[in-house]
């Protein structure tokens, strides 16, 4: 899902913010996760190229389920 994202000064992680505006959906990749300042986060790269974010990657917080990135994921299982 998109939505308005208000991004830690301090952390560098994006979080929705109370109210935020939800502005359609869209598709991430998930590459890695970490911690930074005491905050989970996973690490992403967005569709939107690299001059988006931080070279077209991005942290959201992780273990809230911010914008649904823990409750509507899907994942491919390659055949071997």
């Amino acid at each position: 899902m998109s939505y308005d994202f208000y991004v830690s000064s301090t952390t560098g992680v994006y979080y929705k913010t109370k109210g935020a505006v939800h502005t359609g959906n869209h598709a991430v990749k998930l590459i890695g996760w970490g911690v930074e300042n005491g905050v989970k986060y996973w690490l992403l790269i967005n569709s939107w190229g690299t001059e988006w974010g931080d070279h077209g990657l991005f942290k959201i917080r992780r273990g809230t389920n911010e914008c649904g990135i823990e409750g509507k994921t899907t994942a491919g299982v390659p055949l071997v």
